[in-house]
């Protein structure tokens, strides 16, 4: 039986919110909020940071809330989840970041039963490339097999830093890989902005977990929370995501 779990790309280096994932709101970090959200899906979860004296802390983060923890390179985050996965030993990877608090277990969950089902080492299925979940629910899933490949043939630094663009790359039928789409079974909620990047984002994620409770809540009732609140999804709409 083929084995899936979770890792998580972690680091406190932050170039335009510094620390962002252990930012208290409601009296947790960050970070609790994204952690517990995983573990509903079933999966086993990991965390994959550098080895920066400045993630010492992420780390001890780990070892606290019983987490697998790997330490790796700060700016190869590919060699980063390739070596975890080493250790890890999953046949399936899905790869999510931590700046996502509000990342839908279930979703993530029903979807690697797709995957499994669908039983192709060569499939790459995630709700990023076509876009119709918040920013901030964004995950990924990919074969042990395909994470070596981008390993080995990957080269240049984007590829290297962001992990998957290689494999996007190779998509059918240009090349091997075949791309499933997850798609947002409510239509199209690409436009709000549930990820943590900036002040503005952290406001909005605040009041959204602080006032709404919407760590509590399952894919449709967070989904009519943003239908509900248009003013508070306007604070950070102007964000440009940042792709380097």
């Amino acid at each position: 039986m083929q084995t899936a779990g979770i890792i998580s790309q972690v680091r406190m280096g932050s170039t335009r919110l510094p620390g962002k994932v252990l930012l208290p709101v409601a009296g947790r970090p960050m970070l609790d909020y994204h952690v517990a959200r995983l573990r509903t899906s079933g999966l086993p979860v990991a965390l994959a940071t550098t080895t920066l004296p400045a993630d010492d802390v992420l780390a001890a983060y780990a070892a606290e809330h019983d987490l697998p923890c790997y330490r790796g390179s700060e700016s190869d985050v590919l060699s980063r989840y390739y070596e975890a996965n080493q250790q890890l030993g999953f046949d399936v990877v899905v790869r999510v970041t931590s700046d996502c608090p509000l990342l839908d277990g279930p979703t993530i969950g029903a979807a690697v039963a797709r995957y499994l089902a669908e039983g192709n080492a060569l499939a790459y299925r995630s709700n990023v490339v076509a876009r119709t979940f918040p920013r901030g629910l964004d995950f990924e899933i990919f074969s042990a097999d395909l994470l070596a490949l981008a390993h080995r043939r990957a080269t240049t630094a984007a590829e290297r830093e962001h992990v998957t663009p290689y494999l996007r790359a190779q998509f059918a039928p240009a090349g091997p890989v075949l791309r499933r789409d997850e798609l947002c079974p409510l239509g199209d909620y690409s436009a709000p902005r549930l990820t943590l990047d900036v002040p503005a984002d952290f406001e909005v994620l605040r009041q959204l977990i602080g006032t709404y409770h919407a760590h509590e809540l399952a894919l449709p009732e967070l989904l009519a929370l943003l239908n509900a609140h248009p003013e508070l999804l306007a604070l950070n709409a102007e964000v440009v995501q940042k792709t380097a």
